[in-house]
C-alpha cells in the first residue's frame, strides 16, 4: 500500500459491477463475457494507449486453438472465435499449419486488432479507460474493493463489487496482499524477447534457398562461430498478413528481473540491441533479406512470467502430462511446454514436451481464483500454475478461455451472492458450453488450410 497517499481525498471516479485491469486477450474477453447479458456494469481499464496487451503489442499470431500434430484438432471455440471471425471479414488472418512444434498458428495483423478489440469493447457498452495504471488497493466496505487508479487527469478511486486481474504481472493480486510466487525463485524464469518486423523480404528467393531450414543452419553456424553476436542458435522468423514482411521470434535476454525497473529498463535496452544484429545478420547472410530492414519493434520487450498466483488449484506438470479432463474443467490446453531457458550444457535453448495420447489437457476453475478469494479472479499469464505448466498454458487461446471463464464466474458470484471460491462449477460450466466452450476432446479434425477460419469444426 502507498503510505504517502490520503486514500480518503482521493476522488471517486466510478462504481461498477465489475472491473477488469488490463485490457490484453485475456482482460478483454472477461469484460465481453461479463457484459454479454447487459446486466451488470463493467468497467475495464488499461495502462497502455490500445487493447490487446501481448496480442498487439508483440505477438501476430494466436496459438493454442488447435492441438499439435499431423492431425489438428479445435479445441478453443467461443467468444474467441468471435475477434477471429472479425478479422477474417477483412482478409487479416491466416493459417499457418502446426508452426514451430506448437500447432497451427492464427496468423492476423496486430494492427487491425487492435481496432477489433476497440470496437467490440465499445459495442459491448463497457466502460474503457486507457493510459490508466494500478496504484493500490483499499478495503474501505466489506462487499466491495476499491481501486486506485493513476492516469494524466490524476488519482482516482473506482469501487467495484468484483474484480478480474488480468494485469499479466498479476498487480492487483499483489497490492490486495493475495499470495504468488515470483518466477525466477525456484528455477530459472523464462527469458524475455523483443520481437522485430521487417519489410521488403523477397520470400520467394527465401524459399528457393531452403527456406527456415536454410536460416536455421545459418543461425546455429554465426551462433558457433561468433561472427555475429546473436543471443541463440535457434528462432523464428515467419511471414506476415503484409506481403513481404515476417516477424520474428529471435531475441533472447535472460537472467533480468522484469518487476525491477532498473533491470526492465536494462533488458528494453538489451532487445533493441540484439534486434538490430539480426538484421544485420539477415541482410548478409540470408537470401531473399539483402533489400530488407526493420520497419518495428514491439513495444515493450515481451515478458513470459512475472508473478503467478496461488490459486485454489495450482495446475503441475503432472496435470498437462496426465492428458486428463478434470471434471472441474473450464477450457482445454493442447500446447506442449515450451520453455525458453537459457542454454547450458548444450541443451536446447527452448525445451519442448509434448501432451500424450490425445494431446489435451483440462484445466481446473481454481487455478484462477486465488486462494480464498471471495470477490477476485486472476486471468492470463499471472494464473495459478507452477513454471513448467505455466510454460504450456500461457498460449493465448487459453489465456482468452481464462479470461471467458472469469467474465461469466463474475456474473453468476454477483446474481448469486457467492464468494468466487464457492461457485458452483457445473453452473459456470454451462455457462461456458452455450457461448461454444469445448469442454470434452472433440472427434472430428480441424481444417487448417492456408487460408480462412471457420468458426466450427
Amino acid at each position: 500500500m502507498i503510505e504517502f497517499i490520503n486514500h480518503h481525498r482521493i476522488p471517486l471516479l466510478a462504481e461498477t459491477d465489475i472491473l477488469v485491469i488490463g485490457a490484453g486477450s485475456a482482460g478483454c474477453l472477461a469484460a465481453l463475457a461479463a457484459r454479454q447479458s447487459r446486466k451488470y456494469e463493467v468497467m475495464l481499464v488499461e495502462r497502455y494507449g490500445f487493447p490487446g496487451g501481448t496480442s498487439t503489442q508483440m505477438l501476430d499470431t494466436f496459438y493454442g486453438f488447435f492441438t499439435p500434430g499431423e492431425a489438428p484438432k479445435k479445441i478453443v471455440s467461443g467468444l474467441a472465435d468471435t475477434i477471429i471471425n472479425k478479422l477474417d471479414q477483412t482478409g487479416d488472418i491466416f493459417l499457418r499449419p502446426n508452426t514451430y512444434g506448437a500447432g497451427t498458428g492464427v496468423n492476423y495483423n496486430p494492427e487491425r486488432l487492435k481496432h477489433v478489440w476497440d470496437q467490440k469493447i465499445i459495442e459491448a457498452g463497457i466502460r474503457f479507460l486507457l493510459h490508466t495504471t494500478l496504484v493500490d488497493t483499499v478495503n474501505e466496505e466489506a462487499e466491495k474493493q476499491s481501486c486506485i487508479f493513476w492516469n494524466k487527469s490524476g488519482f482516482y478511486k473506482v469501487k467495484a463489487k468484483r474484480v478480474i486481474d488480468a494485469s499479466g504481472d498479476a498487480d492487483f493480486c499483489h497490492l490486495a496482499g493475495f499470495s504468488y510466487e515470483v518466477a525466477g525463485e525456484s528455477e530459472p524464469a523464462q527469458s524475455m524477447t523483443t520481437t522485430f518486423r521487417m519489410s521488403n523480404v523477397n520470400l520467394d528467393k527465401f524459399e528457393q534457398a531452403g527456406g527456415k531450414k536454410m536460416m536455421n543452419v545459418k543461425m546455429k553456424a554465426a551462433f558457433e562461430t561468433g561472427s555475429y553476436a546473436l543471443p541463440r542458435k535457434e528462432g523464428s522468423a515467419h511471414e506476415m498478413c503484409q506481403e513481404g514482411c515476417i516477424s520474428t521470434v529471435a531475441v533472447k535476454v535472460g537472467n533480468l528481473n522484469p518487476l525491477n525497473v532498473e533491470e526492465l529498463t536494462q533488458a528494453e535496452i538489451e532487445g533493441r540491441k540484439q534486434a538490430f544484429v539480426f538484421e544485420e545478420f539477415f541482410r548478409i547472410e540470408v537470401p531473399g533479406y539483402e533489400a530488407s530492414k526493420i520497419i518495428g519493434l514491439s513495444h515493450q520487450i515481451g515478458v513470459r512470467e512475472t508473478r503467478r498466483v496461488y490459486g485454489e488449484y495450482r495446475l503441475t506438470k503432472d496435470d498437462c502430462l496426465s492428458g486428463n479432463i478434470p471434471r472441474d474443467s473450464i477450457f482445454l490446453c493442447g500446447a506442449p511446454i515450451e520453455d525458453h531457458r537459457t542454454a547450458q550444457n548444450g541443451e536446447s535453448e527452448t525445451f519442448w514436451q509434448y501432451i500424450p495420447d490425445n494431446g489435451v489437457y483440462g484445466v481446473p476453475y481454481g487455478t484462477i481464483v486465488p486462494k480464498g478469494s471471495t470477490l477476485a479472479w486472476v486471468a492470463g499469464r499471472c494464473f495459478s500454475a507452477t513454471h513448467d505448466a505455466h510454460a504450456s498454458c500461457r498460449s493465448m487461446a487459453q489465456t482468452m478461455s481464462m479470461g471467458q471463464a472469469a467474465g461469466l464466474a463474475a456474473v453468476l458470484s454477483l446474481d448469486e451472492d457467492i464468494a468466487a471460491h464457492a461457485l458452483d462449477i457445473s453452473t459456470l460450466q454451462s455457462k461456458l458450453q452455450q457461448t461454444g466452450t469445448v469442454l470434452e476432446m472433440p472427434d472430428g479434425l480441424a481444417d487448417t488450410s492456408r487460408n480462412g477460419w471457420r468458426n466450427n469444426f
